[in-house]
Order: structure tokens, then C-alpha cells, then sequence
């Protein structure tokens, strides 16, 4: 089968950086379908004027798509720049190769695939990876998505064959924007049992309990949640890992008003901040914790609880989006109802202290991975997705 892969951002430029993003979750589909036989192209914008405008990588090919200006530049700047986006697309699939299937990756990606296939057979499907709606409603005053993004996405249910959401909270929020139900279906992140795995080595820490972090440091992760709960916890280490690199961190508003907090709440000198590290560091970082703490107010997908309880590590989690997916109460962790500072403390305060339980969630939690969530399973899954809008569109056409 001829796959596309389509969106709008290209990888972010240097290492990695802790939590995984859009682009390396379509470069990992990618390379999975092309594993499994699939002829796969990704596009993405163009935006280092000094790379090659074809690059073959990991089985697959990647196209760089020159459209819009020659750098990294904010989201909502590049909804004008859609139409010219789609027609080169259209341009590029109407030689020797044409995708039986499209996929679109965020907003933005799926406008371009949309508007790419709308006078075709070709069928589309979407992911979102997050909704504009669903974060205004969790974050409030703290979202700062561009303003055309929630009608462009509801006009983007309106234009594709299916959607594939990555939780069941999403599944919801489809719905609730005009999606039938039978047009949503769920296909989580996978991730790598290679790389993310309990043995090996972790980094060094003090002899205290230590419960970490992972996301942006950014209003809505629920740093501050955690920071207020380390008083029902007593002596333990808080690490915070996501934000900007490490040498500048002490110059990023949001640190400084986390540090501000961790001082006023009688907890400073239990507060650690990292800022951003490789995310190929990532396992080293979730072995050395005696709990991952994930209290994000919004949560598409369940990526960091995976890649903790992939390492052995049990989760303590708000029961929301995909970390209510992943995280199964008192069988791989904990699940708190969100915003309850209170129950987060408490439970975080008694995990600590059981070390059978933590152990015996830690060894559930790799269990559950391996059983539910690798890259193969998501590829399966993905590959079945595409079948079945294909024989949609074109019952007789062979795939």
C-alpha cells in the first residue's frame, strides 16, 4: 500500500528533546508501515533552506515541502499557507505516484491533506495528537492556541474519511464536535521496549525517595500540584524534567515561579529543576525514580506513563485523557481525580512507602506494555485503519 504521512512541521533541529513530539511519532509510524512492506512518503514543510528536498531514512522518504517561509515559524502563521501546501501535494500525486491512503498528523497537517485529496478518491484519515477545544477547556485563560484553530478543526471533522484518536477522552471529544462514532477509532503511541526497558543504568540520586516529572514546563502541566502535595509527602526529591535546556532554565518565567512556590509552600531545597535533556536519556531518568508523577491538566495521549511504566516504574497519574487509558488503578500505579492535591499527596505519601507495591506495580507495568503497547502493535493497527478506508472509498481496489 502507498502511504502519505503528512505534516506541517519538521523535526526540531539538534538532539531530541525529552518528552516525544508530533514529528518523532510520524517518524516512528513511518518507518513501522515501511517495515511491514508499505511504499511510505512523509511531507513536511520546508524549513532549513540548506537540506536536500528528499531525504530517505528508516525504509521511507521524506519530502520537504517549500512552501511558507524558510524557518521555524508559530503554528497559527502557517493557516494562510495551506492552500498552497495542498496544491503541491496534488501537484507531486498526480505523476508516476499517488497514495492510496492519506494520513494527516495535527491541524494543520490534516487541513493540507484535506484539501490535497478533496476532489479524489484517495481516502483521508486524522490524527489530532491534541484538540483546541479540549485544552481551552482544561487550560482556560492559559491556552494560547491561535483563535482559528477551534472552527478549523471542526471543519476538519467534517473532511476526513476517519479519525484515529489516541484516548478514550478524545473518542468523547470527536463525538461531542459532529464525528459519528463509527468514524473514530483508537490507536495509541506506541513505545520503544528496546530502548525503554528495566535494566540498565539510571542516573545518580540522593538516598531520599524521589518522584519525577516529565512535560513542558509551561502553565497546565501541573507542576505546582505536585510542589503543593510534597507537604503531605514528607522527605522526598522532586524532579521536574521538560522546559527549556538546562543553563536556561533559571532565566524561564515559568521556573521561576515554580521555585517561588516550592519556597512560600516550605518545600525549596526538596524541588529540583532539570529543564530539558535528550529524550535518548529518558530511560536512565525514569529508572532512577521510585515514581513517575504525571498531572497534566490536559493529556491527548499517555506517552510519558508508557515509557515510565515500560521502564518499571509504577505511575501516579490524573485520571484523565491517556493517562486514565494507561495507568490501571492499583494494578501498574495510581489514578487521583485531577486537581485533587490532597489525594495526589496522600497517595504519592503511601506508594513511597510500600516497596512490595511499588515493586509488584513496576513488574505489571512492563507487562502491560509489552502486551498493549509497542510500535508493532501500532503499526498493526494503523495498517487495518487504512484498509478499511480504502475498501470505503474503493471496494474492488487490491490492498
Amino acid at each position: 500500500m502507498r502511504v502519505g504521512l503528512v505534516r506541517a512541521h519538521a523535526g526540531p533541529p539538534g538532539p531530541s528533546s525529552t518528552t516525544t513530539g508530533t514529528q518523532q511519532h510520524v517518524a516512528r509510524v513511518a518507518a513501522e508501515l515501511s517495515g511491514r512492506g508499505h511504499d511510505v512518503r512523509v511531507y513536511e514543510r520546508r524549513e532549513d533552506p540548506e537540506l536536500p528536498d528528499t531525504t530517505e531514512t528508516d525504509g521511507y522518504r521524506l519530502e520537504r515541502v517549500p512552501v511558507g517561509p524558510s524557518t521555524r515559524a508559530p503554528t497559527a502563521s502557517l493557516v494562510p499557507y495551506v492552500p498552497e501546501f495542498g496544491r503541491w501535494l496534488i501537484e507531486h500525486w498526480s505523476g508516476e505516484w499517488a497514495p492510496d491512503v492519506v494520513h494527516g498528523h495535527f491541524w494543520i497537517g490534516g487541513l493540507a491533506a484535506a484539501s490535497a485529496v478533496r476532489e479524489t478518491d484517495i481516502p483521508v484519515v486524522q490524527t489530532f495528537h491534541s484538540l483546541g477545544v479540549e485544552q481551552l477547556r482544561h487550560l482556560g485563560r492559559e491556552y494560547t492556541g491561535p483563535g482559528e484553530r477551534i472552527p478549523l478543526e471542526r471543519a476538519l471533522t467534517r473532511a476526513v474519511d476517519l479519525a484515529v484518536a489516541q484516548s478514550t477522552d478524545e473518542v468523547n471529544e470527536l463525538t461531542r464536535m459532529g464525528l459519528d462514532r463509527a468514524a473514530v477509532t483508537v490507536v495509541p503511541a506506541g513505545v520503544d521496549i528496546d530502548r525503554f526497558t528495566p535494566d540498565g543504568d539510571a542516573e545518580p540520586r540522593e538516598r531520599r525517595s524521589r518522584i519525577l516529572s516529565v512535560g513542558g514546563l509551561a502553565p497546565g502541566h501541573g507542576q505546582e500540584d505536585l510542589i503543593r502535595a510534597l507537604r503531605l509527602i514528607g522527605d522526598a526529591e522532586l524532579v521536574i524534567l521538560g522546559g527549556p535546556p538546562a543553563d536556561q532554565v533559571d532565566q524561564y518565567g515559568e521556573a521561576r515561579r515554580l521555585r517561588e512556590l516550592a519556597a512560600q509552600t516550605g518545600v525549596g531545597e526538596q524541588v529540583r529543576l532539570v529543564g530539558d535533556v535528550p529524550h535518548e536519556q529518558m530511560p536512565a531518568w525514569y529508572r532512577s525514580a521510585d515514581v513517575v508523577a504525571c498531572t497534566p491538566r490536559y493529556a491527548a495521549a499517555g506517552r510519558i506513563p508508557l515509557e515510565a511504566m515500560a521502564c518499571g516504574v509504577p505511575v501516579v497519574g490524573y485520571a484523565l485523557g491517556g493517562i486514565a487509558d494507561t495507568v490501571v488503578d492499583e494494578v501498574t500505579g495510581r489514578l487521583v481525580p485531577a486537581g485533587d492535591v490532597r489525594a495526589l499527596g496522600v497517595t504519592l505519601r503511601r506508594l513511597l512507602s510500600d516497596d512490595a507495591r511499588r515493586f509488584a506495580y513496576g513488574h505489571a507495568a512492563v507487562d502491560r506494555v509489552r502486551c498493549s503497547y509497542t510500535w508493532e502493535r501500532t503499526g498493526g493497527a494503523l495498517e487495518r485503519v487504512y484498509e478499511r478506508v480504502v475498501r470505503l472509498r474503493r471496494p474492488d481496489a487490491e490492498v
